[in-house]
């Protein structure tokens, strides 16, 4: 709606070594997958990332990847997403799986995959856990549900800004845990 950023939710120093450090991980994944006779695709033939766009570019995405092959008994072509976590995340995904130890990666997934029409093989998640290079990986079948209500939400949000309506806040205070990473909580708090 173009309201400003708030200022003190600029990225540090440290935040964005944080994101530079977890695309220098992601980098090794694709090699260590390559290296295992993976057939690894992360670019076009024009050498940009692959990826999506709609409503006018308002919605839009960049996949890490498609595995078109590899050395173990899969369905080929698979969307290939990758993350890193530290210790205590990682975990998180050993233990309970994408779905639930992160529904934004699972939200993300499940866009990617019918964004990219991507939805018939499930997705090859992987994460390198930061503290041991550990590696967990899991096959994410496609979650159409997933997909059409974040599509939806989407939409409802894209209509509500054209119509200037502002929608209800997800919390009752400021305090809720998610206002407080929000890059415009001063502005949806403002009197």
């Amino acid at each position: 709606m173009g309201y400003p950023q708030d200022e003190e939710k600029a990225f540090s120093a440290r935040t964005l070594r944080i994101f530079q450090f977890g695309h220098q991980i992601e980098d090794y994944m694709a090699k260590w997958l390559r290296d295992a006779k993976f057939d690894l695709r992360t670019e076009d033939k024009n050498g940009k990332q692959f990826g999506f766009s709609i409503a006018d570019d308002q919605i839009k995405g960049h996949i890490d990847g498609v595995v078109c092959d590899g050395p173990i008994d899969m369905a080929y072509p698979a969307l290939w997403e990758s993350k890193s976590a530290n210790d205590s995340k990682f975990k998180s995904f050993v233990r309970h799986g994408v779905a639930k130890a992160n529904s934004v990666y699972a939200t993300q997934i499940a866009l990617y995959q019918s964004y990219m029409d991507l939805t018939e093989n499930p997705c090859l998640f992987t994460v390198v856990n930061k503290n041991t290079s550990e590696i967990y990986y899991e096959l994410v079948p496609f979650d159409k549900k997933l997909a059409q209500e974040a599509s939806d939400r989407a939409v409802n949000i894209l209509t509500a800004t054209k119509a200037n309506e502002i929608l209800p806040r997800i919390a009752q205070n400021k305090d809720f845990f998610l206002c407080k990473f929000c890059e415009y909580s001063n502005v949806c708090w403002a009197e």
